[in-house]
């Protein structure tokens, strides 16, 4: 059809007048097709054409209205005898009207298109507002600020700022890539810090001790996270020369610094995290294990312990191991490396606490080893940092990265680019909140693009997520993204310099001509981005495959994976009723009617396998830079034993860090079983309910940092 026959504009459901797109009818149609199997993208074009000429013929030069547009691809699918394709679509724009009430209920205001749930996250934590806290932007408009603020840096650069603003634009108004949280809420406003991720040092004195908890709180305040290595401080009951007295030891100081983190959070619009990290030759590690284990505790901090190669030999051979104070660097005392290990096994078993750090491991990777030691890493673990450091992240949306069924690799190598420039940029765009984090920062430029929405494409490729398949995807997918942001980083370099400690760098020394950022590859737990973008966490399977979700305080809404409802309307089992039913349990397993390759092609968290929820991660962690951020999901009736098995795995397969949950260990998560009233039959039914900013794998509300 000839182009200057198409009608130029359309209004909007809300008034405003745009550009008319015959592609979006196009798409919408090809959905119902592909649907109901009822035809191709030859057949979605015909449509369309047809549609513009009812169009023509009924409005003249008319502006047509949304609706006008919609209820003519209805009339044209009956017409052509495609029955089934107008059902689909009458349902879609049926559900679509349902969540324009939702969201008019809840008073959120979304131009684009985004799920209830996500439009709400938005409006509460991300959006602008005024001195009265009224909502002032848009998510598009969020957006456009962002993108407006980072592509400003490229003016330093000599680069083409209108062009990367509408780079930047379109990646993540799309949803293909999204920054971490505290660029999304800061950028282009007068806060203007941008990371998420933070390490601070602890040292040994009361003024060490004090300045940190100051600095946690600004960056708290802020909306980043930190990380602390508490293996300097001297060991409860140890002197203390200038009082006479004796030492209180680390945990009795890490609950000054969670009290600080306590009151902070109140006044903010998101909590503030922490990451703990113990040496495990600290002669207070036992007290450091068993930190948690009230439930009530240490709220705002994950902990882990920090284990050497030697030690996890020991453990391996029944061998003992010397406990060292780090105020004098002499032995305490041995302890058998198998009973410290058991005891972090039971308390991990217990209360989700602590994790493991293959501290060794971590260092092997350092890329300025010339620089310092890696001591701890951000509050989820996936980005080890230096005193001082900081870091961006940002992730691609692997679930918009398949095009019929295929990987796009075109696609990706293009947004992974993108990543690359906006996060380098972003680094050049931040407001510090101290200037020493400022200086180590732009020393070594680190970046972590990562990934999210990995278990949508697996979805999409037909592949189970506990498959050998599945690693391969992995693997391969990773790799490529590391090689494209590695050569984008090393054109960086050499267009615009490398980060300053680049000589001596491992960089330098594998031959790279230049590098401008230190580090460009993290898997991070994409929290609440996940939400945004309407997809699986990270790396991780799906947490359930319809659940209840608790959107605002009181108010539940049943939420229904995309995919699957796709697919149950392909095959012809769906039902609102079918979806009650599995959000009772959040599992396909044991629901009658839906076959077997649905069922495990859709693994929930629980479903998996423990060891392959290890095997993943040790697969992206293969061509990752950084760390890799995956929790290791088990059902309540999981024993001591799996866990030990876990940990033990994840050392032998290469892994930089290991976290496991077993549901009901902690005292607050945000994934749970709860009841839902019926008042219609007048009944309380048990159901799998999330909280508005659960997206799966971490269960502390510490990952909604990403």
């Amino acid at each position: 059809m000839d182009s200057n026959s198409w009608p130029k504009q359309i209004v909007k459901r809300d008034g405003r007048v745009e550009a008319f797109k015959r592609e979006k009818i196009v798409n919408a149609v090809l959905k119902a097709l592909t649907a109901t199997k009822q035809g191709d993208g030859k057949t979605a074009e015909k449509i369309a054409d047809k549609v513009i000429s009812m169009l023509r013929e009924s409005l003249g030069r008319r502006i047509p209205k949304v609706e006008e547009v919609q209820d003519l691809v209805e009339k044209a699918l009956i017409e052509e005898g495609l029955a089934e394709a107008a059902k689909a679509y009458i349902l879609y724009r049926k559900k679509r009207a349902e969540v324009r009430a939702a969201k008019s209920f809840f008073g959120v205001v979304d131009d684009l298109k985004l799920s209830v749930n996500a439009a709400i996250v938005l409006q509460k934590r991300y959006l602008r507002r005024d001195d009265t806290g009224r909502v002032i932007e848009t998510p598009s408009e969020m957006f456009k600020r962002v993108a407006h603020c980072i592509a400003k840096v490229e003016s330093r650069y000599g680069g083409d700022t209108n062009r990367a603003e509408k780079d930047f634009y379109n990646i993540m108004a799309s949803l293909e890539f999204l920054p971490n949280s505290p660029t999304l809420m800061n950028a282009g406003t007068p806060m203007g810090q941008l990371s998420a991720c933070f390490v601070l040092p602890v040292e040994d004195s009361i003024r060490g001790i004090f300045d940190a908890i100051k600095y946690m709180a600004l960056i708290h305040q802020s909306g980043g996270g930190t990380g602390f290595s508490f293996s300097k401080l001297r060991p409860k009951g140890d002197i203390v020369r200038s009082t006479h007295g004796v030492a209180s030891g680390p945990v009795s100081f890490m609950r000054v610094f969670d009290a600080a983190a306590d009151v902070i959070k109140q006044g903010g619009r998101r909590r503030g995290a922490n990451m703990g990290v113990l040496d495990v030759t600290h002669p207070d590690i036992m007290e450091f294990i068993g930190s948690k284990s009230t439930g009530n505790t240490l709220t705002n901090f994950n902990i882990s312990v920090a284990v050497s190669d030697d030690f996890m030999k020991r453990v391996e051979a029944g061998e003992e191991y010397s406990l060292i104070n780090p105020r004098t660097g002499q032995e305490v005392k041995k302890m058998p490396a198998r009973s410290v290990f058991d005891y972090i096994v039971t308390m991990a078993w217990a209360t989700g606490d602590p994790g493991l750090i293959f501290i060794d491991r971590i260092n092997e990777s350092n890329p300025t080893p010339h620089i310092g030691r890696i001591e701890s890493t951000n509050p989820c673990g996936e980005q080890p940092l230096l005193p001082y450091e900081s870091c961006n992240l940002g992730s691609i949306n692997l679930a918009k990265m398949v095009k019929d069924g295929k990987i796009d690799w075109s696609r990706l190598k293009e947004v992974a680019r993108l990543a690359v420039l906006f996060l380098d940029d972003v680094i050049d765009a931040n407001k510090y909140p101290l200037k020493k984090i400022e200086r180590v920062t732009k020393s070594n430029r680190k970046i972590g693009v990562g990934v999210m929405g990995f278990a949508e494409m697996l979805i999409q490729l037909g592949i189970p997520y506990a498959s050998d398949k599945a690693l391969q995807v992995a693997s391969d997918i990773m790799k490529f993204i590391s090689d494209v942001c590695r050569e984008r980083s090393r054109e960086l370099g050499e267009e615009r310099g490398s980060f300053p400690n680049f000589k001596g760098s491992v960089w330098e020394k594998k031959g790279y001509s230049a590098m401008r950022n230190a580090t460009v590859t993290t898997i991070a737990p994409t929290g609440t981005i996940s939400i945004i973008a309407g997809c699986s966490s990270g790396i991780e399977p799906i947490f359930a495959v319809s659940y209840v979700r608790n959107v605002l305080e009181g108010t539940r809404l049943l939420e229904v994976n995309r995919f699957f409802e796709e697919a149950a309307k392909r095959e012809g089992f769906y039902s609102e009723q079918l979806m009650l039913q599995i959000a009772k349990t959040g599992t396909l397993k044991n629901v009658n009617g839906i076959p077997e390759k649905i069922k495990e092609l859709f693994q929930t968290a629980f479903d998996v396998p423990p060891e392959w929820h290890v095997k993943m991660q040790a697969a992206f962690q293969r061509y990752t830079d950084n760390a890799v951020s995956k929790t290791v999901n088990l059902p309540n009736e999981a024993t001591p034993d799996d866990v030990r098995k876990i940990y033990l795995l994840a050392y032998k397969l290469g892994c930089k860090g290991i976290t496991v949950y077993r549901y009901g260990s902690k005292s607050e998560q945000v994934l749970y079983l709860g009841s839902l009233e019926r008042p219609d039959v007048r009944t309380i039914e048990q159901y799998v309910g999330a909280s508005s900013e659960y997206a799966g794998g971490c269960p502390t509300p510490a990952c909604g940092l990403y």
